[in-house]
């Protein structure tokens, strides 16, 4: 029976470190990993090859919190280069201990991570070539038709259409719920990325790419050719975008939400804003007061 219990004993406490919180372990370890994810403005590698973007500044400031707070000055941050693709399993798999990204906080992820308070006003918008078709603008904008509609009615000169959208993201689901609903048969061509995204426009493989707005609009103004290109108006969904951790770590979380929530109220934080989406609007402004949570 002792040699049973002296087992069983050994097995539990061997258990134990898995089941640790990220804080501990962060404390044990003196470092703390956080990966980043191919998604400009929000997260990229710069020409130095370190990680930067609005997310990325926000987990800056994280880790500089998490030091404090547990008294580590000396604390180690390493940065880690995720993909699309394998992200989440990254974080699940404790490569990484926050997602520094572009990510939305839907139910569906809820129930294998958990998220912080919204980060940002995210929501899926819709690049087209300059020489669009009037007719698909203002389908796609939900406008009056600016000329009669002499090929068909909208649902046709949608199903002429070929769509793009990156694997593995909201937008993805998204345009597919969207064409089942409707009962389209519009053709959809999966991409790996917003830069093959806009490639496939340029080259007329696809007419319309579906993805979140703010990295169409940065990535458009990036492109050599922004002239051919325009994004519209209209968003499609609203996803608040937050930094995804792992689940059941109710004291990592509580420190990742505390720090957010006191720089979302700081008077620093208009110009790390403006830094990657120009000067906040009031719209903007009432987003992040009423993300932050109070002391």
């Amino acid at each position: 029976m002792k040699r049973l219990f002296a087992i069983f004993a050994m097995a539990f406490f061997a258990a134990a470190p898995a089941l640790a919180g990220t804080l501990d372990r962060v404390r044990d370890t003196g470092k703390l990993t956080l990966g980043y994810e191919p998604a400009r403005p929000f997260s990229y590698q710069d020409e130095s090859g370190k990680a930067a973007g609005y997310s990325v500044a926000l987990c800056q400031k994280i880790a500089e919190d998490v030091k404090s707070e547990l008294k580590l000055p000396a604390l180690a941050v390493e940065w880690v280069p995720v993909t699309l693709e394998g992200r989440f399993r990254d974080l699940e798999q404790g490569k990484v201990d926050l997602l520094c990204g572009a990510d939305s906080a839907t139910l569906a992820r809820r129930g294998e991570m958990s998220f912080s308070i919204p980060i940002f006003p995210g929501g899926i918008g819709a690049l087209l070539r300059a020489d669009a078709s009037q007719g698909l603008r203002d389908i796609l904008e939900r406008r009056p038709p600016s000329r009669p509609l002499w090929r068909g009615s909208p649902a046709q000169v949608l199903e002429a259409q070929t769509f793009t959208v990156v694997t593995n993201t909201t937008s993805a689901t998204w345009l597919s719920e969207r064409i089942g609903t409707l009962q389209l048969t519009a053709n959809v061509v999966p991409v790996d990325s917003y830069a093959a995204g806009i490639q496939s426009l340029l080259a007329r493989r696809a007419s319309v790419f579906f993805g979140d707005r703010a990295i169409l609009l940065d990535a458009v103004a990036r492109s050599p050719s922004a002239s051919d290109l325009t994004v519209l108006d209209r968003h499609f969904t609203y996803e608040p975008f937050a930094l995804a951790l792992r689940r059941d770590d109710d004291g990592f979380r509580l420190a990742v939400d505390r720090s957010l929530s006191r720089l979302f109220r700081s008077a620093e934080f208009d110009a790390l804003y403006a830094k990657w989406f120009g000067r906040p609007d009031e719209e903007a402004r009432r987003f992040f007061r009423q993300s932050a949570l109070p002391d």
